[in-house]
């Protein structure tokens, strides 16, 4: 196994200075920011309620009324008690209990049962004077405000004034905190939700009004921060950007409704992640499963898109997010040409480097195996390896390292490091055809090599050629061993056709043969985790060169039948 550099390991130890120095200073922080915020006007009166864009489903709340909570997978059956009194299954599982997202559901029931529901169990919650810990994480306490504000009009309706109260006095407590435990909070997503929970606070809050322009700043310096120039988030999930737009466009609309003006930072932002969103999506309004990206909520990013005036098709080159789009006659690529992300925001990163996705009308063909949607075991672990992607892979080892346990896992969370430094891309386009050529040194310290692809898709989006070849690099050998994973989705039929050929049927008839001359393709099984219902049995196609074998490897993916569904 490769051991660690000299640069990685001053690289940790400079990380772990840093954190070590923030959480030393975080309490002097805290108690300042305490003591002025105890001396600030308590929540008095809510004026608006931020909408909630995510999609609800009323059949879970009568699930609810019953005492059944069905979070992560995970089923918890209350019989008669609170379930904030009940022992959770598992992490993942508290944390959207504590969120409170599910209130949603309640409110599209829309009966006076609901609502009553609704109202007992945010005081169950309120009425609990010591919550775990998980409760009062930076981003569950974020949602939960979200969630409270959002679901306010349903929450309070026919309430008393003995809860009206309660619920102010959860909320300014909420706020409090939040703001007291400013920049304690993990970078990256949950930065960003603790600052629009602040400021959605803010707005919806009277007495708070005068955090508004604060709360802005702070906002707009994490959107800066955050958002790439090309839309891309610096996490490089493209999920991220989604789960940003649900929360920033009610935020946008409560205060234009309030007569605040929207800052300049914040519109841009918006305006750059919405093409970033179609960039992203297959023929069947899935994202392309990269670095964290799981199942696509599909209603909820045809919900967001309704907010995007421009309508327009994607852009195919997103350099500051290291990504490459080849699209032609609905037959669409999607590559990962990026190095990992800064280390601060590579806690679900995934070493992916020069992967690549293609789908063909409505029919998912090559995929990533993405991460999990539930926790399963070990599984995010492993999906965020080298091999669990549609990439090369030298001698079994990924391009970059996961650092998951240890001191350093303890501070900074299960981060990527030690990943290509240099990702060169080459772009071109001719008559139709669009060609992409890219490289990566993530093995060359280890194997003194570099890994370069070529994709080339035909302008009638019919036939997609790849080249994948091992450079040697500075006096390196480039002879060590290494394969080429094609993993398909779960719902593609496929079979030998030759001794050089493979038969991919996906769905609604569509079909398209593998070739490649180098070497014998393999069938070999895989396993898809970006599903809904759990993990899913799969296949890939394997391309293996031992030492001594092929340093350069030619294939291709040729359609040979259109699907059968209306339109296609």
């Amino acid at each position: 196994m490769a051991t660690r550099s000299m640069a990685e390991r001053l690289q940790e130890w400079k990380l772990i200075g840093r954190a070590l120095a923030d959480r030393a200073g975080a309490p002097f922080r805290r108690v300042v920011r305490s003591a002025r915020a105890f001396v600030e006007p308590a929540a008095d009166r809510l004026i608006i309620a931020p909408q909630d864009l995510r999609t609800a489903d009323a059949t879970v709340a009568t699930d609810i009324y019953a005492g059944v909570f069905v979070f992560s997978g995970q089923i918890v059956e209350c019989n008669g008690r609170s379930p904030f009194e009940m022992p959770p299954p598992g992490e993942d599982w508290a944390r959207v209990l504590h969120g409170f997202g599910w209130l949603r559901h309640l409110r599209a029931a829309d009966t006076a049962t609901a609502r009553s529901n609704a109202r007992i169990l945010v005081d169950d919650w309120l009425r609990i004077s010591d919550h775990p810990p998980i409760a009062w994480e930076a981003e569950v306490v974020a949602r939960r405000t979200m969630a409270w504000l959002a679901q306010s009009p349903m929450i309070l309706a026919e309430a008393d004034q003995g809860f009206y109260h309660r619920f102010l006095a959860g909320l300014t407590r909420q706020f409090r905190w939040l703001r007291t435990r400013w920049g304690e909070e993990p970078p990256g997503l949950p930065r960003l939700k603790v600052a629009l929970a602040v400021l959605a606070t803010a707005i919806a809050v009277d007495g708070f009004r005068r955090h508004i322009r604060a709360a802005t700043r702070r906002l707009d310096d994490e959107l800066r921060r955050q958002i790439l120039p090309d839309g891309g988030h610096v996490g490089r999930n493209p999920v991220t950007i989604l789960e940003v737009l649900i929360d920033l466009l009610p935020v946008r609309q409560a205060l234009a409704a309030r007569g605040h003006p929207v800052s300049p930072v914040m519109m841009s932002a918006i305006d750059r992640m919405m093409p970033m969103l179609r960039f992203f999506r297959h023929g069947d309004g899935a994202f392309a499963l990269f670095n964290g990206a799981t199942t696509t909520p599909t209603d909820l990013v045809a919900t967001v898109l309704a907010y995007d005036d421009a309508q327009g098709r994607p852009h195919g080159n997103a350099p500051h997010s290291g990504y490459q789009r080849l699209e032609a006659e609905k037959t669409v690529v999607v590559i990962d040409t990026g190095a990992p992300p800064p280390p601060e925001f590579a806690r679900t990163a995934h070493a992916g480097t020069l992967a690549f996705e293609l789908s063909s009308g409505n029919a998912r063909f090559v995929v990533n195996c993405g991460a999990p949607f539930r926790p399963v075991k070990d599984w995010r672990r492993v999906a965020r390896t080298t091999a669990a992607h549609s990439t090369l892979v030298v001698d079994d080892h990924s391009s970059a390292h996961i650092r998951d346990t240890g001191l350093f896992a303890d501070l900074l969370g299960p981060l990527l490091l030690a990943g290509p430094s240099e990702v060169t891309v080459d772009r071109a386009e001719a008559d139709g055809a669009v060609a992409v050529t890219a490289s990566h040194d993530g093995y060359a310290a280890a194997f003194g090599l570099v890994h370069e692809r070529t994709l080339k898709l035909s302008a009638t989006g019919d036939t997609l050629d790849g080249r994948d070849r091992v450079v040697p690099f500075e006096g390196g050998t480039g002879e060590a061993p290494f394969t080429v994973r094609f993993h398909l989705h779960p719902s593609v039929k496929v079979g030998r056709l030759g001794e050089h050929d493979v038969v991919l049927i996906g769905q609604a008839g569509e079909g398209w043969e593998f070739h490649s001359d180098d070497v014998v393709p393999a069938i070999e099984e895989s396993v898809h985790l970006a599903d809904l219902h759990g993990l899913r049995r799969t296949s890939q196609i394997v391309l293996a060169s031992d030492d001594g074998g092929p340093r350069e490897l030619r294939w291709r993916f040729t359609r040979t039948a259109r699907s059968h569904a209306k339109g296609r």
